[in-house]
């Protein structure tokens, strides 16, 4: 009987506990944080799961041009497997100096993907134009570029709705003639979007 009584006890103290843990987690500021950046490392940490994610697909403006820089530096860093030790700051330089100008003359276009507060992805498609051809009488041309998406969040369609967009967008200025440079992780994605191999460029190494 005094055993009983003692496991009833305990059972009221747990339950106890339970709710006065429910009501700090709620009422004070410190453990909400904690409880969101836990939820955050989870994400992280390779759980992030495609029907829990909030996805904002934000075309940038010129009022991004810190973070379109910071995250071409991520890009070519590991585009070119660069470690952090390596300098890179003419390009980010060069970078800055590039979104300040093409963002607001209209000749780049890009998009940072966001889930909730975190970007967990990237892309841009630059204008530029050539003299005309048979095949491109404008001579207007678009190139994708900067295309990458945080590795927790990729197979979940963020990279191709992005190209999508951009190629959208090009369309909208009247431009057909879109291209791009696939690694070879990418170039999937972008045969699966009906994108072909060039065979008749050529290219003067530096």
């Amino acid at each position: 009987m005094r055993f009983l009584l003692f496991i009833g006890r305990v059972s009221l103290l747990v339950n106890c506990l339970r709710f006065c843990l429910s009501i700090l987690m709620w009422g004070c500021p410190f453990l909400q944080r904690f409880h969101f950046h836990q939820c955050e490392q989870s994400e992280k940490s390779g759980f992030a799961e495609e029907r829990a994610l909030n996805l904002t697909y934000k075309r940038a403006t010129i009022e991004d041009i810190d973070i379109l820089t910071e995250t071409r530096i991520e890009v070519l860093r590991a585009a070119n497997k660069l470690s952090d030790d390596i300098d890179m700051s003419e390009v980010q330089e060069q970078s800055y100096g590039y979104y300040k100008k093409a963002l607001c003359n209209g000749t780049h276009i890009a998009y940072l993907i966001y889930n909730d507060n975190c970007l967990v992805g990237t892309g841009g498609v630059s204008f530029f134009q050539v003299m005309p051809t048979y095949h491109n009488p404008s001579g207007k041309k678009a190139y994708i570029m900067n295309m990458y998406t945080h590795p927790d969040y990729r197979r979940m369609g963020i990279a191709y709705k992005t190209l999508d967009l951009l190629i959208s967008d090009a369309k909208c200025k009247g431009i057909t003639s879109i291209s791009l440079e696939a690694t070879a992780m990418g170039r999937p994605l972008y045969e699966k979007y009906g994108f072909v191999k060039m065979n008749d460029e050529m290219e003067l190494p530096e």
